[in-house]
């Protein structure tokens, strides 16, 4: 359940919510006799080490850029989306438009999702312009997430708790799929959101309210996210602060999805109303959707799993509350996508869920409840305990196998030598194997989703999983554009390269004139 009394105990003052006390559990008092007392978060933060945790962070992040980095270099990437937000990078760098061809010729992201904070990896992308850059900035903001995460939780029960929850964090199955699932902008969210939850329980009020205003820029989605920080903060007794910011957290929301991404869309609207009001083809009214919340076992699944791996800690901390947006719509969303424990949706819960544990214990040791005070002793070597055996199933368990490592197989040196016969500066529609690859210094269209642009080059991976084999790569090229004629340039493996033979068209979709 739920505690939001003050005491930290099965105890509450009815028609009141007060504000949170360390409870029994703070760190432990390591003053000399006779020195002055220091109290508060400040004092606490200064007994607690930062260097083991920044130890503990750079082995994250090496871990989680090793395995991205081997399979965008084994041309394993899971969808397009690494593509998509190359090209979203390398726009910004150039202080363009972020057009995104992908998503077809001339699209502006925009008005797609609302995720105008990707723009900081531009200076990045100076640096190192390529999609690996990308993901050593996903890889470092989720490392970020765990030291917040971990050196909190030592300042608020001490002892070994910080390390053993950022074990617990670090290998937790949201992080771990997000990773596996390419970059996301949501990995801005994730060390946002442990900042918010941290200084929440460190009661820096002042500071919760400033570092959730960013998350409005991360995704559309969020600002209901930062409008329950606002409760939050209305709950422990900043209700000027927290009425504002949740109102504002409100209004964010309502005028990305009405006005801000309508106006960047083509189409005028907001497309992924769709993903709750339509299963395919029909129609699903809300109150179905309502209704629907529970009715597959892998939503279930999914619910069982995000508490299960605190150890059912977090549901003692309020905390909690700040996942319900996110999993609202994931609930009614009837994409299944959304439902289940792989993709990227599932990490930026993972700061949240862990600081509440760390809340929950905090909270459940000073119990008049003996079981419930017997258990938060080992809640958190427990939490450590599930995450370090569910990695047996996780992504991160190929970094223990050889094959992981190896680039040369006869799949990886067909692709690298398509990509060598396709020009640098050309205008390429491919799939998804070759596309993270090419975004860098070509114009990439997603494989028929660019009609009337005529490409310079198609190139396909014909083991893709078409729905119906290619039997004739160049005939598909032209039906894809009768307005151009092709000729097979390379062929090696698996993957075709088809050069176009007929001038270029002189309006081409999506390109504005010089």
């Amino acid at each position: 359940m739920l505690e939001l009394n003050k005491s930290g105990t099965d105890r509450s003052e009815p028609g009141r919510l007060p504000a949170q006390d360390p409870g029994p559990d703070a760190a432990p008092d390591t003053r000399p006799a006779g020195a002055s007392p220091s109290t508060g978060p400040e004092a606490a933060a200064d007994r607690v080490p930062l260097r083991p945790y920044l130890i503990a962070g750079a082995i994250l992040c090496a871990l989680y850029f090793l395995y991205a980095y081997f399979q965008y270099a084994r041309f394993g990437s899971p969808s397009w989306d690494l593509g998509i937000f190359e090209q979203e990078v390398r726009a910004y760098a150039g202080f363009d438009a972020p057009v995104v061809d992908i998503k077809g010729p001339g699209y502006l992201i925009l008005g797609d999702h609302f995720s105008p904070i990707v723009a900081l990896l531009a200076p990045l992308y100076w640096i190192w312009p390529s999609a690996e850059s990308l993901l050593f900035a996903q890889a470092a903001l989720f490392a970020l997430g765990a030291v917040i995460v971990g050196r909190t939780t030592q300042q608020i029960l001490g002892g070994r708790s910080g390390l053993c929850v950022t074990v617990a964090y670090g290998l937790s199955w949201g992080i771990q799929e997000a990773v596996k699932a390419d970059f996301h902008e949501i990995a801005f969210a994730v060390p946002l959101l442990a900042l918010v939850c941290r200084a929440l329980l460190l009661k820096r009020y002042t500071a919760a309210l400033l570092w959730s205003l960013p998350l409005v820029l991360v995704k559309e989605d969020l600002g209901a996210t930062v409008a329950v920080v606002g409760f939050l903060l209305f709950v422990y007794g900043r209700r000027l602060q927290g009425a504002l910011l949740a109102a504002f957290g409100v209004a964010a929301f309502v005028v990305t999805l009405v006005v801000l991404i309508p106006a960047a869309s083509s189409a005028g609207r907001y497309d992924y109303w769709t993903k709750i009001d339509k299963n395919g083809e029909q129609d699903v009214s809300m109150l179905d959707s309502v209704l629907g919340v529970l009715n597959s076992s892998v939503k279930i699944e999914m619910l069982v799993f995000l508490i299960g791996i605190t150890a059912f800690m977090a549901l003692r901390s309020p905390l909690t509350l700040l996942i319900v947006p996110t999993l609202g719509w994931r609930l009614l969303s009837q994409d299944s996508n959304h439902w289940g424990m792989v993709w990227h949706y599932s990490a930026i819960l993972m700061p949240v869920l862990f600081l509440a544990l760390a809340d929950g214990v905090r909270r459940s040791r000073g119990s008049h409840r003996p079981w419930l005070a017997s258990y938060a002793k080992v809640a958190v070597p427990v939490a450590a305990a599930i995450a370090v055996a569910m990695t047996q199933h996780l992504p991160l368990r190929d970094l223990l196998r050889p094959e992981t490592y190896r680039t040369d197989d006869a799949r990886s040196q067909a692709a690298r030598a398509a990509l060598d016969a396709i020009p640098a500066g050309s205008r390429v529609e491919t799939d998804i194997t070759l596309m993270a690859h090419l975004t860098s210094d070509r114009t990439v269209y997603w494989v028929g989703g660019a009609p009337g642009t005529a490409p310079d080059i198609v190139a396909i991976n014909l083991d893709f999983g078409w729905s119906r084999p290619i039997q004739d790569p160049v005939a598909y090229a032209e039906q894809l554009h009768p307005e151009a004629r092709y000729r097979l340039k390379h062929r090696g493996g698996s993957f075709v390269v088809m050069e176009r033979t007929t001038p270029e068209p002189d309006r081409i979709p999506g390109v504005r004139d010089g």
